[in-house]
């Protein structure tokens, strides 16, 4: 893995000789883990309570150019100790394919704080969720009208006042002359040069090329069908091409295609970063082999043992340990105690998170007591040039409080414990068997997950959430063949 170091030093209890130390120690961990540091970011004299740090800043745009993993911390509260910030930060880390690790601790601080950060990602997602339904339904109740519903429109055609799909008879004849052309035996370059010549540009303004006419003698809308997601409608648009001069030309590509190149997929590998080896402690990472039947075995093998460094944990089959670590997920999240207890410690997390939200409060009540003061004193007589200029100060300060209180509240919302059970509640509907559900359920409730040669500890997302399975219990309930056959095949 390639990676990056962020360390920070905040100016009321820590010196500059700290970030050498948090230096040193993400480097030793990063060696240790086989993962090569490309830039190191730091900020001195900066608290974590707030995003406004320059190199914190830089790094998370540097993480959209996909060319790092990991960002490595020497504890996690130099990455935010705001929690809203932390889920902030780390979901466009996320959506850029990065994690955040800390060199220092195996388990994270702050347990069910984790847990808070997926709710508020999650809530996010469930807004964004129910607002593309409403969109989709608009989408849908124009497509079985056939029209244009966005995207790139195809050469040829142009929309009028009521989006309904019209023919350009500027650009309609270049279409078909290419058609034809091509079903008679002249090639994609001589296609494309052709367009060229005739004046034929893409929507943007571009010039024709290759990969458009590919595209374009693709396009069933030349012969006026009329496509949305599943709704299909023949002769929904006016057509361009006849039909069967469009399938000669579809004979024809078909013909001329040539086998694709076959890309080896990368299967995700759902405990990366979380899974340790319980002899060294350090990461087991994803690897493959490919058997003599040519048939791709996967499997997670500890940093130290594929670097020859000293380590003799046995790998272990990746299919295996995920099944195992979702059935242990299912059995806490249909647990209703436990999941009562969650919210419990979620709401309370909540109030400690948020310290400016509770001084604009006090600040905002103290105000009113002395506006509340002042109109007492007007109504016994005593109002002065002074009294005067007070109270407009105070009515100006009261009027930017309240602003102040309703920004904070929209930019850290608080859930209701009846939110938090929900959410937890919504868990238990997803589909262990899709890809993006398990994902989310790993990365939602699993922190640690420690393998050892006899057993296996869990460390939840939440305070006291630490078990240990061992193998022998495993074996009575029928997954000992898997456990037997640890090493790669």
């Amino acid at each position: 893995m390639k990676g990056v170091i962020y360390a920070r030093y905040s100016s009321d209890n820590q010196r500059k000789e700290s970030i050498e130390g948090q230096l040193r120690e993400c480097k030793a961990f990063a060696e240790k883990n086989d993962i090569q540091i490309i830039e190191t970011y730091i900020d001195r004299a900066l608290s974590a309570r707030t995003d406004r740090r320059p190199d914190f800043q830089r790094m998370i745009k540097d993480s959209s150019g996909k060319k790092f993993e990991v960002v490595i911390v020497w504890k996690l509260d130099r990455f935010a100790r705001d929690k809203y910030d932390s889920a902030h930060y780390k979901r466009i880390l996320k959506n850029n394919g990065v994690k955040v690790i800390s060199a220092t601790e195996s388990i994270s601080a702050g347990a069910e704080g984790i847990l808070l950060e997926s709710m508020l990602e999650g809530m996010a997602e469930y807004y964004s969720a129910e607002l593309s339904e409403k969109v989709i339904r608009g989408l849908t109740e124009n497509a079985l009208k056939c029209k244009y519903n966005g995207g790139t429109l195809p050469i040829g055609y142009i929309i009028d006042s009521e989006q309904y799909f019209q023919i350009d008879p500027l650009t309609a004849p270049a279409v078909l002359d290419a058609f034809k052309h091509y079903a008679d035996g002249a090639s994609m370059r001589e296609i494309t040069d052709e367009m060229n010549l005739k004046g034929v540009r893409t929507k943007r303004g571009g010039k024709i090329s290759i990969n458009s006419v590919t595209r374009m003698l693709h396009n069933r809308k030349y012969i006026g069908e009329y496509k949305y997601n599943d709704i299909i409608q023949p002769s929904g648009i006016p057509a361009i091409v006849p039909e069967d001069l469009f399938n000669r030309v579809q004979e024809r590509m078909a013909a001329n295609k040539k086998a694709p190149a076959k890309h080896k997929a990368e299967d995700e590998y759902l405990l990366t970063t979380k899974l340790f080896c319980g002899k060294c402690q350090c990461y087991m990472v994803g690897e493959s082999g490919t058997s003599k039947t040519s048939h791709v075995h996967r499997y997670y093998k500890c940093a130290r043992v594929k670097n020859h460094k000293g380590c003799d944990k046995k790998s272990v089959k990746k299919e295996w340990i995920e099944n195992l670590v979702i059935e242990q997920i299912k059995k806490l999240i249909f647990d209703d105690d436990l999941i009562e207890k969650l919210a419990d410690k979620v709401v309370a997390l909540q109030g400690k998170e948020n310290k400016t939200l509770p001084l604009l409060k006090k600040q905002y009540a103290d105000t009113q007591k002395s506006i509340d003061n002042m109109l007492d004193a007007i109504q016994q007589g005593i109002l002065t040039v002074s009294t005067k200029e007070r109270l407009e100060s105070l009515e100006k300060q009261k009027s930017e409080l309240s602003v102040q209180i309703v920004k904070e509240e929209m930019a850290k919302p608080m859930l209701s414990r009846e939110q938090i059970v929900f959410w937890f509640h919504r868990f238990r509907k997803l589909d262990a068997k899709k890809l993006d559900h398990r994902r989310r359920l790993i990365d939602s409730f699993v922190n640690a997950i420690f393998l050892y040669d006899d057993r296996i500890t869990f460390t939840f997302n939440y305070k006291d959430g630490t078990k240990t399975i061992n193998f022998t219990e495993l074996e009575k309930s029928g997954l000992g063949s898997d456990i037997n056959a640890l090493a790669v095949p």
